[in-house]
């Protein structure tokens, strides 16, 4: 009697368990993308207008969706943050499959309807560490994973911006830039966004790296989308130079 009491006990204490679904596996994608646009106080509100809208516009380009439709899964994921200085740095848009017009344009409409995260100093280091944080939480999964980093200035908050960059890329990750080019110096901090040598050499020198990253260059806020479109096509595409190699696309 005991044994078939303690039998009961044990089937209903089965029965009764929650039934916990199997893992849903992450869905492949062709590439992780999170661009990681700058709009710290250089930044003003027609440079960031001008920024989002090439943003936007790039995401639902003709060019763009024909890169993404070569690819062998045919979609990517892409994931749309802010950042500024040190501390304050926003996920805008979180990581979304893009596989047709339909989809490009629903993140292109999200991306110019939301608010500006912040308007503070220059921590490209910050930035970097969020946006590498985003790839372990991504529902996504996918061989390669990129950042885009664009700015119009050097690193000039939180912790140095190269360590961040060697630590990005001992996972695995590949940083690409663009740069923001400022005919007028800043009077009060003109190194900042002239450093010298240029933008373009410090981006290369001290923020992007892994198999076959680049810089592109704006030459100015009002030229962003043509850059943009240029450089996720390099991306999607995989055309970029030789493993290893880095150079500028112009």
């Amino acid at each position: 009697m005991h044994r078939f009491l303690r039998c009961a006990v044990i089937l209903m204490t089965i029965l009764a368990a929650p039934v916990i679904p199997p893992a849903r596996a992450a869905e492949p994608v062709d590439l992780l993308l999170v661009l990681a646009a700058d709009v710290s106080r250089s930044v003003d509100s027609v440079k960031f207008k001008l920024q989002r809208e090439g943003y936007a516009a790039a995401i639902a380009n003709g060019r763009v969706l024909d890169a993404i439709a070569s690819g062998r899964n045919h979609r990517i994921a892409v994931l749309f943050m802010e950042w500024s200085g040190n501390g304050n740095q926003k996920v805008v848009i979180d990581w979304t499959a893009i596989d047709g017009p339909k989809a490009a344009q629903a993140f292109a409409d999200q991306l110019l309807e939301l608010p500006r995260a912040f308007a503070d100093r220059t921590s490209i280091s910050g930035g970097i560490d969020t946006a590498v944080a985003q790839f372990a939480r991504a529902p996504f999964t996918a061989e390669r994973q990129t950042i885009d980093v664009s700015g119009d200035g050097t690193n000039n908050a939180g912790r140095d911006v190269m360590q961040a960059r060697d630590e990005a890329l001992r996972l695995g990750i590949t940083i690409n830039g663009l740069v923001i080019l400022s005919d007028t110096p800043m009077p009060w901090n003109p190194e900042h966004t002239n450093p010298p040598g240029g933008l373009t050499k410090y981006y290369r020198d001290n923020v992007t790296g892994g198999p076959g990253s680049f810089v592109v260059e704006a030459k100015d806020f009002g030229s962003f989308g043509e850059a943009i479109i240029k450089k996720m096509v390099a991306e999607i595409a995989d055309a970029t130079p030789a493993a290893g190699a880095r150079t500028s696309i112009r």
